[in-house]
């Protein structure tokens, strides 16, 4: 395998991010992509439309549901010192769930219930297997409408942020019967928050100071985190939505908005902003095998796959027809066979945003704009940047 990337391939890539700034699709764009020592930055527009500066390798942007395996690499710290096991029941540190109920089917009323059949496990939350998450098809489903009315905001975009605590977040969640018994069902995102609460517990501290201690001071991530100090707002991007089919883009968040001071609830799932550079310290970390931050036992973990063939039906609009999931991250489907582009690990971001590290190709590509995805489709800008990522490389 060849170890870099063609000129010519990334002339092409530049020349088409450019083009969707300049059809107005987003105001701006950071994008990288890199194969071994190779690597490649382009920048493209601005932080806002109006704004006459153009955007910096240095911008920051919401990336959504791409903090997931950047709290899982967190998780699996913990693992490795010992503080708790994959194995363990949550409720050792999450007593609100020690005696769960669950839905005798998903669409049942809340009290038509029976009892958990195990415990739930800390694999299932940072696998998303226990019992709660999204339901692609959710109607009138009682427990959906119950959740929207307890502001746990899982179920659906999370802006903006949630105004419960930590505390009274889980002891919410906790009032509501599980969709599914433990460890049955992959279901997506209400896992994540339910990790970055377990975090809290096992470590005894905020998340945010987790985090920082375990992963981002180590890393030199000094742009992460859960909010926007005043002294790089104006780095900081603005943060666009449709207004439908074809329409506008609506600004939802200023750079003094909700992100200028530090959430309620630093919620795992969702809430963290970043940098290129940090996020590709990040994802350069796990191509090391853990480099020296994580064990390479650690990142297997991580990146082994824990979807059924069900799973694997039900959710591929989630992960592609042969993808799977891990811990807090999409990974290949367990088995090997052919993957689906983009390939690997790694997540996307509901504000924009796209990572994956392909190990077949050695590709890692990144992307960051703020622009809120309407479904968990690629947008077109997302499907061009990984075709003409892939068609860079040499060999």
């Amino acid at each position: 395998m060849a170890a870099g990337l063609t000129n010519q391939g990334t002339a092409a890539l530049d020349a088409a991010l450019a083009g969707h700034v300049e059809q107005g699709e987003v105001p701006g764009l950071v994008a990288l992509v890199a194969r071994g020592e190779d690597v490649h930055v382009t920048a493209a527009g601005h932080k806002a439309f109006g704004d006459p500066g153009p955007i910096g390798r240095d911008a920051i942007f919401r990336i959504a549901s791409m903090a997931k395996p950047i709290v899982g690499a967190a998780a699996m710290l913990l693992v490795e010192d010992g503080a708790m096991a994959l194995d363990d029941p949550v409720a050792r540190w999450l007593p609100e769930l020690a005696e769960p109920r669950v839905l005798r089917t998903p669409e049942s009323r809340l009290d038509d219930t029976v009892p958990a059949d195990r415990p739930i496990t800390v694999e299932d939350a940072l696998s998303f297997r226990l019992g709660f998450g999204n339901i692609m098809s959710p109607g009138q489903y009682p427990v959906v409408a119950a959740e929207s009315k307890l502001g746990l905001k899982t179920l659906g975009p999370p802006w903006p942020p949630s105004a419960l605590t930590p505390d009274e977040w889980i002891a919410a969640l906790a009032s509501l019967p599980l969709m599914d018994q433990p460890g049955t069902r992959w279901r997506y995102n209400t896992s994540a928050t339910v990790a970055g609460v377990l975090i809290e517990r096992v470590a005894g501290m905020p998340l945010a100071d987790v985090l920082q201690q375990r992963i981002f001071a180590p890393l030199g991530m000094a742009d992460t985190g859960f909010h926007v100090p005043a002294s790089k707002l104006a780095r900081f991007t603005t943060f666009y939505a449709p207004n439908g089919p074809g329409g506008s883009l609506r600004v939802i968040d200023e750079p003094d908005g909700w992100y200028a001071t530090p959430p309620k609830l630093p919620d795992a799932a969702s809430w963290l902003v970043s940098t290129i550079d940090d996020l590709h310290r990040f994802t350069t970390m796990l191509t090391a095998g853990g480099g020296g931050l994580l064990s390479a036992e650690s990142v297997r973990e991580m990146t082994r796959d824990r979807m059924t063939d069900r799973d694997r039906a039900e959710s591929a609009i989630f992960v592609g027809e042969h993808g799977g999931w891990g811990l807090m991250m999409r990974v290949p489907r367990a088995g090997g066979g052919p993957d689906d582009r983009p390939g690997g690990y790694g997540w996307d971001g509901g504000s924009g945003t796209t990572w994956r590290t392909d190990p077949a190709t050695g590709l890692t590509g990144i992307l960051l704009t703020q622009r809120q995805a309407t479904s968990p489709a690629p947008s077109a800008l997302v499907t061009d940047f990984w075709a003409l990522a892939y068609a860079a490389l040499d060999g």
